[in-house]
């Protein structure tokens, strides 16, 4: 390893958590910071559940379910089975293993404790050494307006997403809250650290992922000033959405499925741009929006994809590796 470099990355759940892994691999524990996207977050059951900081958390832990990119490695679940018996709201399966991090962050969160120190606590107890940060403390609530049975109405992100399977026409997305929820400070001062060298965009969800964490106060005008190399990586492979609903609601949205649309979305705030081989055809075109457009394998299927993805992202914004 050369000299220490300092790396933010900006992430959602499965996609990004895959190249926080990676470059939780490559990067020490004081070179790499996660911002994690919050607007999924909602109240079920009594408990605070975090979807996408739990789903980087227990990736970077190594404890997390392969098969599905969230959730724990070899879960049961008899208190679903048990809350279904008696009736009880079973549409958002929590498993019995991951109940247990949801009792407990809503146990320090009613003791007074803010949503970052319970994340970098909980983190640490499962051996995450790399920091991991809410966006904000606040509450910032993605909603979606769509419309089922020619009615249109407004959703919490979870109802949409889980409770109705995304089956309703999304019409817009909105992020309740936006004006008083305040990036966290941790967040902040890595942002305006004068010894950063790379902010990366994870290839989340744009929309639904990172948006969010661009709606906060004064972040995107931060991204869109900033001397720091910006880098976003397409979570489009070959015209397509790994997985998730990334297609439906793009085409619901109006937007094609193309690497071009993301880099379109982008484009304000990055400064370099990496999509997968397999949509090298539209680098000529994004390259008249964004500087510099690298091409890599993001379709991350093993432990050495993730490391090797990391390894090129830092490489094309020419840090030491």
């Amino acid at each position: 390893m050369g000299s220490k470099r300092k790396v933010l990355a900006l992430c959602g759940g499965v996609g990004g958590a895959k190249l926080a892994l990676g470059l939780s691999r490559v990067l020490g524990d004081d070179e790499l910071c996660i911002v994690v996207n919050t607007g999924d977050d909602f109240t079920h059951l009594g408990l605070r559940i975090c979807p996408d900081i739990d789903t980087v958390i227990y990736t970077l832990a190594g404890c997390v379910d392969t098969n599905t990119g969230w959730g724990r490695a070899g879960e049961t679940g008899e208190f679903m089975a048990s809350l279904s018996t008696l009736g009880g709201e079973d549409w958002f399966y929590l498993g019995d293993k991951d109940l247990a991090m949801h009792v407990e962050r809503t146990r320090r969160l009613a003791a007074g404790e803010k949503l970052g120190s319970v994340t970098q606590a909980l983190s640490r107890k499962l051996g995450v050494s790399v920091p991991v940060i809410p966006m904000t403390d606040d509450t910032l609530a993605t909603q979606v307006e769509v419309e089922e049975d020619g009615k249109s109405m407004t959703l919490s992100f979870q109802d949409y997403f889980v409770r109705k399977r995304c089956e309703p026409k999304l019409k817009g997305i909105h992020f309740v809250g936006r004006d008083n929820a305040q990036p966290h400070s941790q967040f902040l001062a890595n942002l305006q650290d004068s010894d950063l060298d790379l902010i990366v965009i994870c290839p989340s969800n744009p929309f639904l992922s990172i948006d969010p964490i661009l709606a906060l106060p004064g972040i995107r005008g931060i991204l869109q000033k900033t001397a720091v190399p910006v880098v976003a990586i397409s979570p489009i492979i070959g015209g397509a959405a790994v997985k998730g609903p990334t297609a439906k609601i793009m085409a619901e949205l109006g937007l094609k499925m193309h690497a071009m649309t993301v880099a379109d979305y982008y484009q304000d705030i990055v400064s370099g741009f990496i999509l997968d081989r397999r949509d090298g055809a539209e680098a000529e075109a994004i390259r008249e929006i964004i500087p510099r457009v690298g091409v890599a394998q993001t379709l991350m299927q093993t432990v050495e994809d993730k490391i090797e993805l990391a390894r090129e992202t830092l490489d094309f914004a020419g840090l030491d590796v």
